[in-house]
């Protein structure tokens, strides 16, 4: 269930800013339709920071009562306080999630000692699957390899989704963490060069909208016909690129509303709808991906 082609799965809104649960179904329908592998629900493209608890544990609770055990649900659970990812740990401990997906403290910095208190103390809270998720462009601070092993070592932390970019650390990782644990892309525009160094699979914001195509690319690559998926890759290059014009999640939802797929681009402040001149490029995008 944590490996192959994951959706960061966008929170659609309607037009009074209340989170608009007949797209999310919509949504859930569309991903278990297109082949997808797992949701993750409210993580960063998810817009965690501006829901407030209520809604966050509602959001994934709705997303894995419409998934009916189709598809499996991946909760996103990261603060930048300790005692509050504790507190999402406790509240959707029993929703029937299949893993969480947790961040690393953002905005603070914590050291790497500081890092491996807070997900061990995450890991002594439940004995669902927890992956750990580094993206210091968002967050600030970078979780080490060296870290990563350390919290390898505790029993339920499978994983990693690593959205730095360096390949490097895909062989770093495997050498230090051992075959077992699982190693996740977090950003699409090498998702395709880490299977291809012994990931296994992305958790995408691409997937938002070419559920299909990605799903695809993805399981071609896991079956090492590389050639294959980086033909259908090519043609998602410019979604991968263009989806972060801006900051995520303004572009994907605004090409999600474009599509169909939800019914408005909103986002809560402080995002925004995407700006006038990116919303061309953003068209072309989805036209060289054959979505438009």
């Amino acid at each position: 269930m944590f490996s192959g082609s994951i959706v960061a799965l966008i929170t659609p809104f309607d037009s009074d800013g209340e989170v608009d649960y007949g797209s999310l179904k919509k949504l859930v329908d569309f991903h278990v339709d297109a082949g997808t592998d797992a949701i993750v629900s409210v993580g960063t493209t998810g817009e965690s920071a501006t829901l407030t608890i209520e809604e966050h544990v509602k959001v994934v609770s709705k997303t894995v009562e419409y998934a009916e055990g189709r598809i499996p649900v991946i909760a996103g659970t990261g603060a930048n306080a300790t005692h509050e990812s504790l507190t999402f740990s406790r509240l959707l401990c029993n929703t029937g999630i299949s893993g969480f997906l947790s961040v690393t403290p953002y905005y603070n910095k914590p050291t790497q000692q500081g890092l491996y208190l807070h997900y061990k103390a995450i890991a002594e809270e439940t004995d669902i699957p927890v992956i750990l998720y580094n993206v210091p462009g968002r967050t600030a601070v970078d979780m080490q390899p060296e870290t990563v092993a350390r919290l390898a070592e505790l029993k339920n932390i499978v994983g990693i989704k690593d959205a730095t970019g360096d390949l490097s650390r895909v062989a770093k990782h495997r050498e230090l963490c051992g075959e077992d644990f699982v190693l996740l892309s977090g950003d699409d525009s090498t998702g395709l060069e880490f299977i291809k160094l012994g990931g296994h699979g992305v958790i995408s914001v691409t997937n938002n909208i070419a559920a299909a195509a990605m799903a695809q690319m993805v399981h071609l690559a896991l079956d090492g016909q590389f050639d294959a998926a980086a033909a259908l890759n090519e043609k998602l290059m410019s979604l991968h690129k263009n989806l972060f014009i801006e900051s995520s999640p303004i572009p994907v939802k605004w090409a999600a509303h474009k599509m169909g797929l939800i019914d408005g681009g909103l986002l809560r402040l402080p995002m925004t709808e995407l700006s006038g001149p990116c919303q061309p490029i953003v068209l072309q995008a989805l036209a060289d991906a054959g979505l438009l």
